[in-house]
């Protein structure tokens, strides 16, 4: 069961209060070149990118981000440190900010920023990592869980002292223990929605199971209300993983899911090219469609029967094309690719 979490809008995204999790990327084009970073944003779109975050560590930059979100359709985030005068710039234009009130200036600057959050209607994230604690923290706690818990705590202090409660929260580390840790610990202290991530997870396979294992603990114990997974990638594989982490949850329903076997010497098809090729050109569609690609009759006739549309593979040219359960015709091997791409096609 999700924990109950308070409602923050971001754009016209529902976040936490048991809304649908939303998969966050972060552009990595320098934010002032307008034309790429709208490109990249778009691209991500695409792929199924809910909410987009750049950064916007210039004053050029923070300007910027009013013709970026005039030319994007999803909500745009800016993250801003040190310098609560760019947060002020930023604010005019964007759906959220992404800010830690305690490294942004003296509480009259914080002030300032919460203010314009107000007359904008935009939520804050706060965001803790423990590579950057406070020396304090660090002093007392180490690089631990309660250290993150302790500065979240005294960032989210620093707002509703100032009566902002309009806050998302997220607690990263690159080690996943003390970020599953860190992320139960606060759920039991307040209710303000979660960002999850594994920060600085690595690269493409190692990053992407380390973000599996931490926001899959978290999300199985109903912890987490959006996500964001962090690559050193192309951030299209973000949103890639990302979407596969809440597939194989059920927590996302949409677009065209792919059940394959690992091959053996059983196999009568090549089912890694297939598969490779069909997860290629069908990333972009929406609509939930089961796929099975197997490679013998040990186990395919009963995975294509729980799929939308399957393939069986069988000796010579036996091939077995299944749709809703049922067998409906065989396929010579250079017609697989071809014919599951049109059932797909005309499935949506």
């Amino acid at each position: 069961m999700r924990r109950k979490t308070r409602e923050v809008k971001v754009g016209n995204v529902k976040i936490g209060n048991n809304n649908p999790i939303p998969i966050q990327s972060m552009t990595t084009t320098d934010t002032t070149d307008v034309q790429a970073t709208v490109k990249q944003i778009k691209e991500l779109e695409e792929l199924g990118c809910e909410i987009i975050r750049v950064s916007a560590p210039t004053m050029e930059a923070a300007k910027a981000l009013k013709e970026i979100k005039a030319n994007i359709n999803i909500p745009l985030v800016a993250d801003i440190h040190f310098d609560h005068r760019i947060a002020l710039e930023a604010a005019k234009y964007v759906d959220k900010l992404r800010i830690n009130p305690g490294n942004i200036g003296n509480e009259e600057k914080v002030k300032e920023v919460v203010n314009a959050a107000k007359e904008y209607s935009l939520p804050i994230r706060i965001g803790v990592n423990l590579g950057s604690l406070e020396k304090d923290l660090f002093e007392k706690h180490g690089y631990s869980a309660e250290a993150m818990v302790e500065s979240a705590l005294r960032h989210v202090k620093i707002l509703e002292d100032l009566d902002f409660h309009n806050i998302i929260v997220s607690l990263k580390a690159s080690d996943v223990t003390r970020m599953v840790q860190a992320y139960r610990l606060f759920s039991e202290k307040k209710d303000y929605p979660l960002h999850l991530g594994v920060t600085e997870a690595g690269s493409k396979v190692p990053g992407a199971i380390k973000s599996s294992m931490g926001m899959g603990i978290l999300l199985t114990e109903g912890i987490g209300d959006t996500i964001r997974v962090s690559l050193s990638e192309d951030p299209k594989e973000e949103v890639r993983v990302g979407k596969l982490i809440l597939r194989s949850l059920g927590l996302r329903k949409d677009g065209v899911e792919v059940t394959s076997c690992p091959t053996c010497a059983r196999t009568n098809v090549d089912v890694i090219k297939i598969v490779e090729e069909l997860e290629n050109k069908t990333e972009k569609i929406k609509k939930p469609i089961k796929v099975a690609v197997m490679g013998c009759a040990v186990n395919g006739p009963g995975e294509s029967k729980k799929a939308d549309i399957g393939v069986v593979g069988g000796a010579g040219n036996t091939n077995l094309l299944y749709k809703d359960g049922k067998i409906i015709g065989k396929l010579d091997k250079d017609k697989i690719v071809e014919t599951l791409l049109k059932e797909i096609q005309d499935s949506q």
